[in-house]
């Protein structure tokens, strides 16, 4: 049988816990703990970056934090750009008061054509200073060196189909470029084009079509036709049918 508890011993032990939560709550030591642990615990739980490790998001695996897809360092170099900074192209550009020009390291007749003229050729693609001026310029300085139609005329069958990709960009000024190494190229190797032409000539009909650019390449279909001989009009005629001849 229990005995009834007295009411003075009921008092003493709340007494003595009320002691001791205030020694706890005095004491500032422990109250300093206590407030990191409930800050931790709540800015842990409800931060946004414990929620995404908890839960992750398929798009993690793809975008990881060390890539940003709109940063310029996240661009690879083209080919010319790369074969450029490591000096692949014996050439730098040299800033001009009035107007720019290019300062080879050595005479350009010693260059080898190949692959120094392809490699220029790649370039007309580019859409980056000084990429596309040393490109432009590079090709049509190396095609009036001595020698020059001996050195081309062999390397037509590659020159042509990257000619061709500068023809079929979507960048005007790149088409443009094209164009005119297309041209030049023509006064130096002549009819020995003939055989190339109709690869080039499906982007020239396009660009016929519009407005700004059928003066341009009218232009320069009677340069070829001029410059690669009466076979060149055959081929010509047999892609763009509305095409007009110088001799006409």
């Amino acid at each position: 049988m229990q005995k009834p508890e007295c009411p003075g011993g009921v008092q003493l032990r709340h007494r003595a816990a009320g002691n001791c939560d205030q020694r706890t709550l005095s004491n500032p030591q422990i109250k300093h703990r206590t407030a990191v642990q409930r800050s931790t615990s709540s800015s842990s739980a409800s931060s946004p970056e414990s929620a995404r490790k908890l839960h992750p998001r398929p798009s993690d695996k793809l975008n990881p934090k060390t890539i940003n897809p709109f940063g310029d360092q996240s661009r690879a170099p083209s080919a010319f750009a790369a074969v450029y900074s490591k000096g692949g192209v014996p050439c730098r550009l040299v800033h001009g008061s009035v107007k720019h020009r290019l300062q080879w390291e050595c005479p350009p007749e010693s260059l080898p054509f190949d692959p120094l003229l392809i490699t220029l050729a790649e370039g007309l693609r580019e859409t980056r200073h000084p990429y596309t001026f040393v490109s432009k310029e590079g090709f049509r300085e190396l095609l009036l060196v001595r020698g020059a139609p001996e050195k081309a005329v062999p390397l037509l069958p590659r020159l042509v189909p990257v000619l061709r990709a500068a023809l079929v960009h979507s960048d005007d000024a790149v088409f443009e470029r094209g164009l005119d190494a297309l041209v030049q190229l023509s006064v130096v190797v002549g009819p020995s084009l003939n055989g190339h032409l109709k690869h080039l000539l499906t982007s020239l009909s396009r660009r016929l079509m519009d407005k700004k650019f059928k003066e341009p390449v009218t232009s320069a279909l009677q340069k070829l036709e001029q410059h690669c001989g009466g076979g060149s009009l055959f081929v010509i005629k047999s892609k763009i049918p509305t095409y007009c001849s110088i001799c006409c």
